[in-house]
């Protein structure tokens, strides 16, 4: 089960198409989805997240909180509306291609991909682009 939670003003219309996306995503990666919730917030929500839990005093895009078992995939995604925003204007993209990065980017992470390092980043923007592909043909 997928659930949509809203902390900003954020909202749209594609929910149930975002869901579907999500979870074949999921599916093609040889995962199932349990219980994930979206929360998508401001930069100051998030950033509160990140000093409280994580101890870093930055603005961030993204943060997860895993609780999966197995290949059963359950957890929080926190999305700041606002840093999406930023980015898609940076790189030149839309709002919903940058929303869909970040948020298959959460869920890469709790299918155990990494970004910490050079290689491991490479390999996660590979799988981005992968469903980002993906995305661009469903949505």
């Amino acid at each position: 089960m997928i659930m949509f939670f809203n902390e900003t003003d954020f909202k749209t219309e594609a929910y149930e198409d975002w869901k579907n996306w999500i979870e074949s995503s999921v599916k093609k990666e040889g995962f199932e989805t349990d219980k994930i919730n979206y929360i998508f917030c401001n930069d100051d929500y998030l950033l509160q997240i990140n000093i409280r839990y994580l101890q870093h005093d930055y603005y961030t895009d993204v943060i997860g909180f895993q609780y999966s078992e197995g290949k059963k995939l359950s957890g929080d995604i926190y999305i700041s509306i606002d840093r999406v925003n930023e980015n898609a204007i940076e790189n030149s993209v839309s709002f919903d291609q940058e929303l869909a990065r970040v948020m298959i980017h959460g869920i890469l992470h709790f299918m155990n991909y990494k970004d910490k390092t050079e290689s491991d980043a490479a390999e996660m923007r590979k799988a981005e682009d992968k469903y980002l592909a993906y995305f661009n043909e469903i949505i």
